[in-house]
């Protein structure tokens, strides 16, 4: 078998899966971005040092919600970093102005996610600086894809699959970090739940979740500025059965943006968390009212 490129290489398997000894609710927890394996040769491509690459992150999401096991429900994270390879993209969403060679046609070369430098494999971290020092070789994106997409994807839809055919149903959340910046002054949020404007997830549930985190004293808004990416408009199909959701927490609730670590509010978010889990999981089979 052919090694992949040295870039890809890593000594961490690409997605972490966590499962609880029984699901006891069609609940599947996911965090795309919070890997931060960064393998040595592509930290050597870039001409950002690390803690600018780590900015693209959603930093210790997957902590945030570590409890879901416990409560019955799998948790999905991905081991690799969104800078080295982005799960919540299409598979094939390329820059064409970052590779040497000129790309496949079937490629998607052109989506509004590519224009911003953000596409599967990003030009670009949050903050806008460009990540390479030299054009890549289409193979290098070729071999992410297939070694950290791809498994990350096949893992959530056998995910999926499972839930439905023991409960009929699934809710996937899909749980992410949004910079403070996010909203403008006045319009404090910490919590948005995006579902594609009422398309990916049965409106009742989405009140159910907002109604908790409002419980806990939250200030939560949907779908503005974050209505859900590829993730959650690929996946969210309420009409076969699957409910998707994704989850936006402000950063500034639990870590300090400029640093990556981790701030004393930390616990009172992940406790709040698994309060959320613990309500959701309790529901079981009835989590979707009828």
């Amino acid at each position: 078998m052919d090694l992949p490129p040295p870039a890809v290489q890593s000594a961490l398997p690409p997605i972490a899966l966590h499962r609880p000894a029984r699901q006891i609710a069609p609940l599947i927890f996911t965090s795309p971005h919070s890997g931060r394996d960064y393998p040595a040769a592509f930290l050597a491509a870039s001409r950002l040092d690390p803690l600018s690459l780590r900015r693209s992150e959603d930093s210790f999401v997957d902590e945030l919600f570590a409890a879901a096991p416990r409560h019955g429900a799998p948790l999905l994270a991905a081991s690799f970093p969104r800078a080295f390879c982005d799960a919540n993209r299409e598979p094939w969403e390329l820059d064409p102005e970052m590779f040497s060679e000129p790309l496949p046609p079937w490629v998607n070369s052109s989506s509004p996610r590519i224009g911003a430098g953000l596409g599967t494999i990003a030009r670009v971290v949050a903050s806008g600086s460009a990540i390479y020092r030299d054009k890549l070789a289409f193979a290098e994106a070729e071999a992410r894809i297939r070694c950290c997409w791809e498994p990350y994807h096949a893992c959530l839809g056998a995910l999926i699959a499972e839930t439905r055919a023991a409960f009929g149903a699934c809710l996937l959340i899909d749980c992410h970090s949004m910079p403070a910046p996010s909203v403008p002054a006045g319009r404090r949020v910490d919590f948005v739940l995006g579902d594609a404007h009422g398309t990916t997830c049965d409106e009742r549930t989405v009140r159910l979740i907002e109604e908790i985190l409002v419980g806990l004293g939250y200030r939560v808004r949907r779908n503005d500025p974050y209505s859900g990416g590829y993730i959650t408009r690929h996946y969210g199909r309420p009409r076969e059965g699957v409910h998707a959701l994704q989850l936006e927490v402000a950063r500034d609730l639990y870590m300090d943006e400029q640093r990556i670590e981790r701030l004393p509010g930390f616990q009172r978010i992940q406790q709040s968390m698994e309060r959320l889990l613990c309500e959701l999981c309790g529901k079981g089979g009835s989590l979707f009212p009828v």
